[in-house]
């Protein structure tokens, strides 16, 4: 089942004498306070919550508060105090980002942005596109990565394919110029037991090849009987810089997951769920194996021109065993039957990106400007079979075909940043061409074709107090994988591409002298034929889905900070009001299920630098998610809920040199175990319960 079985115990005392006897080895000689840091500052330029300086705005190394456009990240420091163990946890922190709407499903990272879902088409990493099948889906291992940023409203003008509500651009774990070595054991709730570690730093002499080693092993059971969390996970890069001016870094992974392959419990009316879990312990393996392999290069040429090309080939094949209860016979409701399924799909995916930048200026007027042309090739397969006998007959049956798309997009784009006197205007306009082949499971072959033109012009203006008011106006584009139901006919088609528009305001200010930063947004957006799951399934065991017509309209409150006294804050708050323009007659003016119109957080993390508990770090947190639809015909209510996240840490180091790097963490997640029912489009799910473990690291 997992191909890196170990004794937990064994291994944990193991690995912690070893951490002990080279923090004893070294305290004769160690003299000063060793602090070492995880991120690189390569792409994503951090320090403790604050980001300062990304490249997902513009594609090039841009000061955040300059980009006309909201934008929030997840440093590396809040990955490191909160532990999140999935994409959507490391989300749960983030202005109108709402990872909430399917209760406890470890399987995906589904997740939605202001009030869209961004699964599909709004997550990138490193800059380019990741695509997901219906079910293959590329998972992320937050250990992996050193941050995140969250690009708020419509991006096809830089990125291409993307939905309307923002994308999410990963960034991966990439060598250090200092030598940076880290093990880490973590366990707890149900029977979690996992070992991490992290190896960077140059290779010669002259600093010239660096290298990271990133990995982790993972045996874990979760709150649902026979549904485990185990993973392993490898993550090789490497960087050379042959001279100044010239970088090729080297990006890789390999990994294989196994996790349930049910995470539904039966709904025994519309809107209702009970607390009989789906899933049979006997066929409940949800196996994905995933690998990428891919360059980032650059090279100056002078002070005006750079170019660059990033690739990435990656593929997932996707293995799930799932099986669910119904009632045989209407006259005896309480009497279930169980069905059974298992279900193949691979994926596989290829994207490059050339581009080239241009620094001049033009009488007072400073330009920073980006042209390029970037290609992606996405292909699956699935394959699905359906038993009501048993175990042993799903596990012998043959597969029939599902279906299969194949999808070649070839898109041109120019950007230009244009500074004057306190004015930056942005100025992107994108030009992208789609061919689609498409294969229904009933072998029917489509042939479709898509193109459009997606722009982007935004204003700010830097006052002499800091503070930077703007306003943009952008478009998305977005030919959508799969198939999906007409409202109005129901006959099963290809999906027509997404398209939407955004116009926002915000305000955003960076205290002087001070590692705080406040934003304020407020945005508006159309979009006209959005992909969203109806809750009901096709003949061949797919979720069906509809095509909607949704306008959005919000307002965004955000705040991070970083106190030299070792405090550090983020606070986030959304209002939104999600629309269905057009869609399923009878829905037509209502709410969109499962997003709430206020969302709130609030993150604090309290390090001692001094006295007595000189070391001790406290952290909490809490997340209200409020009201929402259950269905988007509004007549079912979810109610609010309030999760509350805790840390405890202690900085061994802080009162013995000779225990420099090592650091006792424990964290909770829902420590209220604050568990409701949650529907999303008529479909209802159960929230997870309270969760605790507890991790211990040395970094070296």
């Amino acid at each position: 089942m997992f191909p890196c079985p170990f004794d937990r115990t064994a291994l944990a005392a193991g690995l912690f004498l070893c951490s002990f006897h080279h923090a004893a080895a070294q305290e004769a000689t160690l003299l000063d306070r060793l602090v070492v840091e995880a991120e690189s500052d390569d792409i994503l330029v951090q320090d403790g919550y604050i980001a300062r300086q990304d490249r997902i705005g513009t594609k090039v190394d841009t000061p955040i508060a300059e980009i006309p456009q909201a934008i929030s990240v997840v440093t590396q420091d809040q990955i490191e105090d909160q532990k999140p163990r999935t994409l959507n946890e490391t989300l749960g922190y983030t202005a109108s980002a709402n990872p909430n709407s399917f209760g406890f499903d470890s399987r995906y990272d589904a997740f939605y942005l202001r009030g869209f879902p961004a699964y599909y088409n709004g997550i990138f990493r490193d800059g380019l596109r990741q695509y997901n099948g219906p079910s293959a889906w590329f998972k992320t291992e937050p250990y992996g990565i050193e941050g995140l940023a969250v690009l708020k409203g419509p991006a096809s003008s830089l990125y291409g394919i993307s939905g309307p509500g923002g994308i999410v651009n990963i960034v991966t774990k990439r060598p250090k110029e200092e030598r940076f070595r880290e093990i880490e054991l973590l366990g707890g709730t149900h029977e979690r037991g996992q070992m991490a570690f992290d190896f960077s730093g140059p290779l010669d002499e002259e600093g010239s090849v660096l290298y990271r080693l990133t990995g982790l092993a993972r045996l874990s059971d979760t709150e649902l009987a026979g549904y485990s969390d185990d993973k392993f996970y490898l993550a090789p890069a490497m960087t050379w810089r042959p001279d100044e001016d010239t970088r090729l870094t080297v990006l890789g992974e390999i990994s294989r997951s196994v996790t349930g392959g049910t995470a539904f419990f039966f709904n025994p009316a519309y809107g209702e769920v009970s607390n009989i879990y789906n899933g049979d312990p006997a066929w409940n393996d949800f196996t994905t194996r995933q690998g990428r392999i891919g360059y980032e290069f650059e090279h100056r040429f002078n002070d005006t021109l750079t170019v660059r090309q990033n690739l990435r080939f990656n593929g997932v094949d996707a293995d799930l065993q799932y099986s669910g209860h119904y009632v045989a016979d209407p006259a005896t409701p309480d009497v279930l039957a169980r069905y059974w399924g298992h279900y193949k799909e691979d994926m596989r995916n290829f994207v490059v990106d050339n581009m080239a930048q241009l620094t001049f200026d033009t009488g007072d007027v400073s330009h920073l400007a980006v042209a390029g042309i970037d290609y992606g090739w996405s292909d699956y397969e699935a394959y699905n079979a359906i038993s009501y006998a048993s175990v042993a007959d799903i596990a012998t049956m043959p597969l029939s075909f599902s279906g299969s798309q194949t999808m070649h997009q070839l898109g041109i784009y120019l950007h230009d940043q244009m500074q004057w006197n306190g004015f930056t205007l942005f100025a992107s306009g994108r030009h992208d061409w789609v061919d689609t082949h498409s294969v229904d499971h009933r072998r029917v072959e489509t042939e479709k074709t898509d193109k459009a033109f997606s722009g982007r012009l935004g204003l700010s203006y830097r006052t002499q107090w800091g503070i930077v008011p703007y306003i943009n106006y952008s478009t998305s584009f977005s030919p959508n994988l799969g198939f999906v139901y007409d409202s109005v006919t129901d006959e099963r088609r290809v999906a027509r591409p997404t398209k939407g528009e955004q116009i926002e305001a915000g305000i955003k200010y960076e205290i002087p002298g001070h590692d705080v930063v406040l934003n304020a947004a407020v945005f508006n957006i159309d979009q006209t034929d959005g992909v969203v799951y109806d809750g009901t399934f096709d003949e061949a065991g797919n979720q069906r889905q509809r095509q909607l017509d949704l306008n959005a309209r919000g307002l965004e409150l955000e705040a991070a900070a970083t106190f030299d006294n070792g405090f550090g804050l983020i606070a986030s708050y959304t209002y939104m009001r999600m629309k269905i323009e057009k869609g399923v007659p009878g829905t037509e003016g209502n709410e969109l299920s499962s997003t709430p119109n206020h969302i709130f957080s609030l993150w604090g993390h309290y390090r001692f630098q001094a006295g007595a508990l000189a070391g001790l770090g406290l952290g909490g947190g809490v997340r209200y998610v409020g009201e929402s639809y259950g269905d988007d015909l509004n007549t079912i209510t979810n109610d609010d809920r309030i999760f509350v996240d805790a840390a405890l840490s202690y900085d061994f180091g802080m009162k013995n040199p000779g225990l420099d790097g090592l650091m006792l963490q424990v964290n909770a997640k829902n420590l209220l175990d604050e568990r409701k029912p949650i529907c999303t489009a008529g479909n209802c799910y159960w929230d997870e319960g309270r969760s605790v473990f507890a991790s211990l690291r040395y970094r070296f």
